[in-house]
């Protein structure tokens, strides 16, 4: 008989489920995109039910299921918060106390209401899930594994080593001092997002000049050599309040925060460069102290620092070790994951299996698919017109219609497990286009306007493009442009600030960020051969084996799941073509009465 695990993560953000089969994994996913609430982190009944349908089973066959984390610990870790700042954080208190005494501390039986019948039911720590989560997948035997972000029970940075089937911690840094939450919390002081909005901070970052770095280390942040740190907690909120920032970080950096979607300064654009490279500064040097006392020449990274590409490419570049790995769903969604890991190798004892150089990730492919036939039946259902093609000849209309400046939604194959469309549902678009970073932007993501593009590009043409040697299937890796296809802005060409986003600055300059580099995700034919097909067409009709990657969805909305919810974000947009699966769909072709109206600014706001 087959033994079947479930994760699953809950309750913080970006709940998700994962389902093993006999340790290979059978389906994983993230609650936000069934539910459509981004980020959403309600207990993921909606990824459990397509886990289990995935696997072809009831809750009543599952082995065992695994949560991410210790509520008790992390409960603990908050009253021991709460009673050590008290009378402060009073407010904060009184908040989280009655959904954990509601449904937090009482999870097990939580799950045995909602998968009556199912196995025995685990708990696994938090950061052990992460670097099972890294580990247990990479391709490597042995390796040095690093998980950073805001917080689990008490961990926010661990290290260890993994070996076969073990893993092993050897130290870690625990709350109130986080590399994580330092990052959230400039994210937070910046005008964005906490848990979402790292992304802006980290692609506002090269438009800044990092001036407050001194001041950061010097006032902010204690850090030393070996990469462990110290906050001066005076400088933040997190602990007591609603708020990440104090009064006195806003002193110290000249105002308070920034509103959101108020104006962004030079000096916004400053303290995010400051604070990136105080983040890669660190991340650096963990890695080193890791390899040294480890003696590994592989790294393996999780938790949500380790989604802060341009770190992991300083720590490939920069670093001692021969190669690393990032599991692409590092966030809380990939806890799930990890934590069903951990209990087919570590609990039960069973072996690990390494070799080709593959990982255990199958391309991040792990979510629904949609077949033909049920393409072909909501189309009929909703009498939405849409011509139907052979892939080889879909592959080619669709690289002509890139090619001409069209931009197109590619809805095909098994949604991703992670924060990245990869080549499945994924809005695409041409690279060579100068005028498409802001068209894309502006006209379709509904979205700030200095955020940079990805490109997917051909495995077997990387290098010729960008300084990077080897696979980065994930995206999770900046590498830069080649200098033979960079080019300089000229005098009538130069800005300043967030206007430098208009220069031209390499032959694929919608890709190409205001430092000439790219957040990069090589295809290979191995992982995803529709989406390869496609960029062979593009590339066999322009000569560029790259487009412009980047997720389907508009800002503030998860990424699709299924063809309504790809229809619907077509139909919102400006984007002009909609491919789903083998048929296409033109906007030009569409009823009047399937149209619906743009969202609004405030509608779009997160």
């Amino acid at each position: 008989m087959a033994v079947h695990i479930l994760g699953i993560s809950a309750f913080y953000h970006d709940s998700a489920a994962s389902l093993l089969r006999d340790g290979r994994i059978v389906a994983a996913a993230q609650e936000e995109r069934f539910t459509r609430r981004k980020h959403d982190a309600s207990f993921p009944r909606e990824a459990i039910r397509y886990c289990l349908r995935e696997g072809g089973i009831g809750g009543d066959q599952l082995d065992y299921v695994v949560f991410y984390d210790k509520p008790l610990l992390k409960f603990d870790r908050l009253l021991q918060t709460y009673c050590s700042f008290a009378p402060r954080g009073i407010r904060s208190f009184l908040t989280a106390m009655p959904v954990w005494l509601k449904s937090k501390l009482w999870l097990r039986n939580l799950i045995r209401e909602e998968l009556a019948g199912c196995g025995e039911i685990l708990f696994c720590e938090h950061h052990g899930s992460h670097a099972a989560s890294a580990f247990f997948p990479s391709p490597f035997e042995r390796a040095a594994i690093l998980t950073i972000d805001g917080v689990g029970e008490w961990t926010t940075t661990a290290w260890g080593v993994g070996e076969g089937n073990r893993i092993r911690i050897d130290a870690e840094i625990c709350f109130p001092h986080s590399l994580g939450l330092l990052y959230s919390a400039f994210t937070y002081y910046c005008g964005f997002r906490v848990n979402g909005g790292e992304y802006k901070l980290m692609g506002l970052a090269p438009y800044g000049e990092p001036r407050y770095v001194d001041l950061i280390l010097e006032r902010v942040m204690e850090l030393k050599e070996d990469g462990s740190f110290r906050l001066n907690l005076d400088y933040f909120n997190y602990c007591t309040g609603l708020t990440m920032t104090s009064r006195r970080l806003h002193r110290l950096f000249g105002g308070e925060p920034r509103r959101p979607e108020s104006e962004i300064t030079q000096r916004d654009c400053d303290i995010a460069r400051s604070v990136q490279y105080v983040t890669e500064e660190a991340m650096l040097r963990m890695a080193r102290h890791v390899h040294e006392q480890t003696g590994c020449r592989h790294l393996c990274l999780a938790g949500g620092v380790a989604l802060n590409c341009v770190g992991n490419g300083r720590i490939l570049r920069e670093g001692p070790f021969d190669d690393i790995w990032i599991q692409p769903a590092s966030g809380d969604a990939g806890g799930a994951l990890g934590a069903a890991l951990s209990v087919w190798h570590q609990y039960l004892g069973r072996e690990r299996e390494t070799g080709g150089g593959a990982d255990g990730m199958q391309g991040a492919q792990l979510g629904p698919c949609f077949v033909t036939d049920q393409i072909e039946r909501f189309l009929e259902q909703e009498h939405i017109p849409a011509n139907h093609y052979s892939f080889s000849e879909l592959a080619q209309r669709a690289a002509e219609l890139i090619a001409s400046g069209h931009v197109l939604g590619w809805f095909d194959g098994r949604m991703e497990f992670g924060p990245r469309a990869l080549g499945n549902r994924s809005i695409l678009a041409d690279a060579r286009k100068p005028e498409m970073q802001a068209t894309l932007n502006l006209k379709i993501k509904f979205r700030e306007s200095f955020r940079p593009f990805a490109p997917a590009v051909l495995l077997e043409r990387v290098t010729d493009y960008f300084e990077l040697d080897r696979p980065s299937p994930y995206m999770l890796l900046v590498a830069r442009v080649r200098e033979s296809h960079r080019r300089l802005p000229s005098e009538s060409e130069r800005r300043e600030g967030l206007d430098r986003r208009k220069e031209i600055r390499s032959d694929v300059p919608a890709i190409t960020h205001v430092d000439c580099s790219a957040r990069i995700q090589t295809v290979d034919v191995r992982d995803n051969d529709r989406f390869h097909r496609l960029l062979c067409a593009f590339e066999h009709l322009t000569g560029c084996p790259m487009v412009i990657n980047t997720s389907f969805n508009i800002r503030g909305e998860p990424i699709v799941c299924s063809p309504s919810d790809a229809y619907r974000c077509f139909m919102r947009t400006q984007m002009d073509y909609l491919v789903l699966g083998d048929y296409l769909l033109a906007k030009g072709c569409q009823p009047e009465s399937k149209r619906q109206s743009i969202p609004s600014p405030a509608e779009i706001i997160d």
